[in-house]
């Protein structure tokens, strides 16, 4: 199983001697991949309902300034040379789909070919017209034409494409991603999530606190990839062949010890019961698990992921 941790884009952490510090110490305790979230402007009023909170309000701590996600990756790279880079994930529609897959394809060369693409279609309407991104009511539409967008000119040597949103003919992308192709983790817990992952994905990659769609006891989640075997069995395709990622917003958080379906939630123990919640994923199929990890400078982060790892890594 692969263990990730999130890196800031936000926020004192997000500056560059902090950033790299935490990257580089990630990847010397012998992390397996980093993540980095997405937002291009944040705007001053927000009727939008965030999905991973109780109350829908998007938390006042994630209003402080931040960068771009593709650049602070493609620095982290330069920064790094094993740590994989993860986009947790990238709001499809928020950037062109040929200038995107562009950034991406060259984002995979100049790394040798450490980036995944954990994508989204997005819930801030506001920032969607801030940025001039297609309509938002439209955005599952946009972001399944663009992900067909970015494997065409991924893959073919004269990609060529007529759709609703982009249309290109008798033009090159290269160099080409060092990947096959890039991998793609479609993040989200409804059934249009799963449905896309099932049509256009490597893996699923959801979060466990989405009050709609909670993944936040181990039975719940198994429903989850039931519904998803389900949906990938109804179009003819291999269950086997998606990928599953669980997402931890925060390891060592406070909160109930029962999800409200009356299950232990999972991580809300102690050392020994995360050890157990992980080995109790990895036995339903998961292949890569990422934790926000808590502290308000380096050397605190850093603390906290070695302690993840002396006292519950040690223990699977």
């Amino acid at each position: 199983m692969k263990i990730g941790f999130n890196a800031p884009t936000a926020g004192p952490l997000s500056a560059p001697g902090p950033l790299a510090e935490l990257c580089q110490g990630g990847e010397a305790m012998g992390f397996d991949y980093a993540t980095f979230s997405d937002h291009v402007v944040i705007p001053t009023q927000i009727d939008s309902t965030y999905p991973y909170s109780s109350t829908g309000e998007f938390p006042a701590g994630a209003r402080a300034e931040r960068h771009e996600q593709l650049t602070e990756i493609a620095w982290v790279a330069a920064k790094t040379t094993k740590l994989r880079l993860i986009t947790s994930v990238m709001v499809v529609p928020h950037r062109p789909a040929v200038l995107t897959a562009k950034i991406l394809a060259t984002i995979d060369v100049l790394s040798n070919g450490r980036l995944t693409l954990g994508i989204g279609a997005g819930w801030m309407e506001e920032e969607f017209i801030a940025v001039g991104a297609p309509p938002f009511a439209e955005r599952g539409a946009v972001t399944d034409e663009y992900l067909q967008v970015f494997r065409e000119l991924w893959t073919q040597p004269e990609p060529r494409f007529a759709g609703k949103y982009t249309r290109f003919d008798n033009i090159l992308l290269d160099p080409k991603p060092v990947q096959n192709t890039i991998p793609i983790w479609v993040g989200g817990e409804s059934g249009p999530a799963l449905r896309r992952t099932a049509r256009m994905a490597d893996g699923w990659y959801p979060i466990g606190t989405n009050p709609a769609f909670p993944l936040d006891s181990l039975a719940r989640f198994k429903a989850g990839v039931a519904k998803l075997h389900k949906t990938a069995d109804a179009i003819g395709r291999n269950p086997k062949t998606i990928d599953l990622i669980y997402r931890v917003s925060g390891w060592a958080t406070p909160g109930p010890a029962n999800a409200s379906d009356g299950q232990p939630r999972l991580f809300a123990g102690d050392a020994t019961q995360t050890a157990a919640d992980i080995r109790a994923l990895r036995d339903v199929g998961v292949t890569s698990i990422d934790f926000g990890f808590p502290g308000t400078t380096a050397p605190e982060v850093l603390a906290a992921m070695q302690s993840f790892r002396t006292d519950v890594l040690a223990k699977i």
